[in-house]
């Protein structure tokens, strides 16, 4: 059996197509169904379907009942219902639009060119095609929102199909247009039809296509000079090819496929990100949204200006993304008009229970969902609960952005990178804290430097990776020291309003033992951006030694709290558990050691931290595991490598070699 759900629904049992019930909300049940990841409540369908009559459920039951007869087989009921719960069973059953989701969550940058074809030819009408349905607000909106998406996704497969074919495959034109039709305000569109025709020597439809979409574009106040000048290209591009095939009187080579234009500009090539006016969603039963200027105008704006002062990646302006949303722009399509790489988008519901917050992360190229999240709180304090979740979508957000431009950079071939490909290709090597990663690290840094000088976060990281040969005593303390503090001064010369650059400064100060300027620096970084979790971790770490430990504590549950899972965890955890110590909480400490010893990507400093915390709380056994796995890598490690690390205050000092002591470390 197959379902269809791309044109009208159609099921189809063995070659046949199988007659549904006229009902339209009895196929709308059933689309909604086979597209739901898990069981869905009776009480949600009634509400998406049935306009509060007499008797939803009896209708609901009704449509079941009918749904029955046209896919239960003889030994296979395909309806369940656990509970006041509904699912179908559609396993061993192709369903076009399940499949195309599958293709878009793993990827469709990573699928072949048969594969592309397999799903390009699925697109056979629009999803649902003709399944509106009166006074039913809640199933229609989500049925626009499933067209956008699938339409999003055959955009994406078409540019990533035309870019795999040969250039003179026959259905090249047919694809290229649809394209077009489907993304019309997308530049790489139009340069890819445009090189397409030109490929064929049809110049004068290229010029015809050119004056048609500089109107469009021009209607919608959109800067076509990209199109235009890439359209120079090729057609000087072509003029020479032309040139050398009449004095060349060998076979041309093979045409290669269509080469899309790179969307960079710039040798650091930023990744790019627009936050869409997030909707607000108005009380059950009540299809009308909510105001402009209300809670969720206000929770976008908080994180546009969020994400700006952290200073990541490039975040278009407010005022661009809501004359786009007055126009009823599509996310989607309002992610290709900005030709951004990402854009995120989310819905407010604030009556009549939870204040709950919808929100997704796409990638615009390949119509991917990076991330999504649904945050629920109790609307005690409506402005605080905001401020909170707007905290946790800024930091994740970030976080995710950040993973997958390091992924990305690690498929790229070392001498293909850009300048931010390079930073985010030494991040991933940063964050293995081995030595050999971090000096591969600081090669991707420099390379950065080098592509582009202005680059503030590399210089950063460049020092990040200075400070950890000299905390790790990988290279000469003093010498790795100054390095470090060069390379954040750079930092701070290029960009002195970037969070990181000051983070950096702080960290190179604190190498120096100049406590009180590291303090300084990194109170500045976190008011720069308050949403920056590193330097509230790093304002932690320094407050954990020699500062304040309460607050020491308190950074380190803000950090984690911004970044729940950060590469530098096992750090936020272990300057708690040495906050702890200086607090005679060895208890404390030891289950705090504890937890940051078992991350994954914990080093040796981490494991010393554990050894001594357990050993002041009495567990002696466990302390002496840890100091042992510690002398497989530093054979000759004691209480003076572990104090010479940090710059505790005499007491802590006294605390820590007590620890140490008692487990043959003293």
């Amino acid at each position: 059996m197959s379902v269809r759900l791309l044109g009208p629904l159609t099921v189809i049992r063995d070659g046949a197509t199988v007659q549904l019930p006229a009902s339209r909300k009895l196929r709308a049940l059933f689309a909604y169904l086979a597209l739901a990841p898990h069981a869905v409540g009776r009480s949600r369908l009634c509400e998406l379907l049935w306009d509060v009559p007499n008797d939803p459920r009896g209708e609901l039951r009704w449509c079941l009942s009918k749904l029955r007869g046209v896919l239960d087989e003889p030994d296979r009921h395909r309806i369940e219902t656990p509970g006041d719960m509904i699912a179908l069973d559609l396993k061993g059953v192709s369903v076009d639009a399940v499949d195309i989701a599958s293709a878009a969550a793993g990827g469709i940058e990573t699928l072949d060119l048969q594969r592309l074809q397999a799903l390009s030819g699925l697109f056979v009408g629009d999803f649902l095609d003709g399944l509106e349905i009166d006074r039913s607000p809640h199933f229609n909106s989500w049925l626009i929102a499933q067209r956008r998406r699938f339409s999003s996704w055959h955009a994406a497969i078409l540019e990533h199909l035309v870019s795999k074919l040969p250039a003179d495959a026959d259905e090249m034109s047919a694809h290229l247009e649809r394209w077009v039709e489907l993304a019309p305000f997308d530049g790489r569109a139009h340069v890819a039809l445009l090189a397409g025709l030109a490929r064929r020597g049809q110049i004068a439809a290229c010029e015809e296509h050119l004056a048609s979409a500089a109107q469009l574009f021009a209607s919608e106040d959109l800067d076509f000079g990209p199109v235009r000048e890439a359209w120079r290209t090729i057609r000087s591009e072509r003029t020479a090819a032309t040139l050398r095939a009449r004095l060349a009187l060998v076979p041309a080579a093979p045409q290669a496929s269509i080469v899309l234009p790179d969307s960079g500009v710039a040798a650091s090539c930023k990744a790019s990100l627009a936050i869409m006016p997030f909707v607000e969603e108005a009380a059950v039963g009540d299809p009308r949204g909510g105001p402009r200027g209300g809670l969720a105008d206000g929770l976008t704006h908080d994180i546009i200006t969020r994400l700006a002062k952290l200073r990541d990646f490039f975040v278009i302006a407010r005022g661009s993304v809501f004359a786009l949303a007055e126009k009823n722009i599509a996310p989607e399509d309002a992610g290709r008009r900005l030709n951004v790489d990402y854009v995120a988008t989310g819905t407010v519901r604030s009556q009549a229970g939870p204040v709950v917050v919808s929100v997704e992360l796409v990638e615009v190229r390949t119509a991917r969902i990076v991330w999504a999240e649904t945050f629920e709180r109790r609307p005690d304090d409506i402005f605080a609960v905001l401020d909170d979740i707007g905290n946790s979508i800024v930091s994740s957000i970030s976080a995710e952005i950040e993973m997958v431009e390091r992924n990305r950079a690690m498929l790229k071939a070392p001498n293909s990178l850009n300048a931010w490909e390079a930073y985010h290709r030494g991040l991933w090597h940063m964050y293995r804290f081995t030595r050999t990663e971090n000096e591969q690290a600081r090669h991707f840094f420099d390379m950065a430097l080098r592509l582009d000088p202005t680059f503030a976060r590399a210089y950063a990281g460049l020092s990040f990776t200075h400070w950890q040969n000299a905390f790790q005593r990988w290279g000469d303390r003093d010498r790795e020291s100054a390095l470090a503090f060069e390379a954040a001064g750079q930092s701070l010369l290029v960009d002195d309003h970037n969070p990181a650059a000051h983070w950096a400064m702080g960290r190179a100060l604190w190498l120096r033992g100049e406590q009180d300027g590291s303090l300084l620096e990194l109170e500045r970084a976190v008011d720069l951006s308050p949403n920056f979790a590193l330097g509230h971790y790093a304002l932690s770490f320094v407050h954990s030694q020699s500062g304040d430990p309460n607050a020491a504590i308190g950074s380190s549950d803000h950090s984690r709290h911004l970044s729940p899972f950060d590469p530098l965890l096992f750090g936020m955890l272990g300057a708690r558990a040495m906050a702890h110590v200086r607090l005679g909480q060895f208890d404390e400490a030891a289950e705090w050691a504890l937890k940051a010893a078992a991350r994954p990507n914990a080093h040796a400093i981490i494991l010393a931290i554990a050894a001594h915390c357990l050993a002041l709380a009495g567990r002696i056994d466990e302390a002496r595991n840890f100091s042992a796995a510690l002398r497989k890598t530093l054979p000759n490690y004691c209480a003076d490598d572990f104090i010479g690390t940090f710059r505790f205050e005499p007491d802590a000092e006294a605390m820590f070699r007590l620890g140490a002591k008692r487990i043959g470390l003293g």
